[in-house]
């Protein structure tokens, strides 16, 4: 299945529409006995102090333009451990082979592919379970299998590479967030999606392609279209659906 074939419709016609969605509340608390970082601190030093903080820090990925960036800066400050990808059965092409791409440029990682085998037929879930039911279908395919795996191996902070840009409920994401009993670590909370593409061009990194063709966030293939001018970088994710998350980083079940 291909971008191409997706953009107009996903599977079985159901329409991707550009509808704004809402606003929601991200529920984001700074970690206030973590060192106050200012807005200009630099990603690599924040990736250090939480591998000091924290040796079992974990990152989990989708391999998109953030998440490419915060690998290559992650390789920079030393980080050796896991890289965690959700196989939900409904991704691109294109993002698999970025995955691939990436775990050969980054062999000092361990890329871990949680779900592995997934297909739409797979019997995890009726077949158009994603248009009827969206948060479900994320919440089997996607944010259970990560987090049974983060309950096994009990991670006390995850790395992840969210940024303030990305959508309204993310404005106010902190570079280092209280998530009760596993920190979260945001190093890429102040960059730019400019900065991020001249950071990704000029170190020569295997962004996936589909970035390209407009598709700024990309996830499951049933659930993203291209982004429009003047829409923010997640508009093309569950478009139409009042819907901005998949529910790991935000609703009952977050990580």
């Amino acid at each position: 299945m291909t971008a191409t074939e997706l953009r107009p419709a996903g599977k079985g016609g159901e329409a991707l529409t550009t509808e704004p969605r809402p606003v929601r509340e991200a529920g984001l608390h700074p970690d206030r006995t973590a060192p106050a970082f200012g807005p200009d601190a630099d990603p690599v030093g924040i990736i250090r102090w939480a591998l000091a903080a924290h040796p079992d820090l974990t990152m989990p990925s989708a391999f998109n333009l953030n998440g490419v960036v915060l690998l290559d800066l992650a390789a920079q400050a030393g980080y050796t451990g896991d890289v965690l990808f959700v196989d939900t059965g409904y991704h691109f092409p294109e993002t698999l082979a970025t995955r691939d791409r990436l775990a050969e440029r980054y062999p000092q990682m361990r890329f871990v592919t949680l779900n592995a085998g997934a297909t739409p037929d797979d019997g995890q879930t009726p077949e158009t379970l994603y248009a009827s039911d969206p948060d479900a279908c994320c919440a089997v395919r996607k944010v259970a299998p990560l987090q049974n795996h983060l309950k096994a191996t009990a991670p006390s902070a995850l790395l992840n590479a969210r940024s303030r840009e990305q959508t309204t409920d993310r404005a106010d994401i902190p570079f280092v967030e209280d998530g009760g009993s596993r920190r979260k670590i945001n190093p890429l909370a102040y960059w730019t999606r400019e900065r991020l593409e001249a950071y990704a061009e000029a170190h020569d990194l295997p962004v996936n392609p589909l970035y390209h063709d407009g598709f700024l966030s990309v996830g499951c293939w049933p659930c993203t279209r291209a982004v429009k001018p003047g829409e923010d970088s997640r508009a093309g994710r569950w478009a139409g659906k009042g819907k901005t998350e998949c529910g790991l980083w935000a609703g009952d079940n977050r990580l």
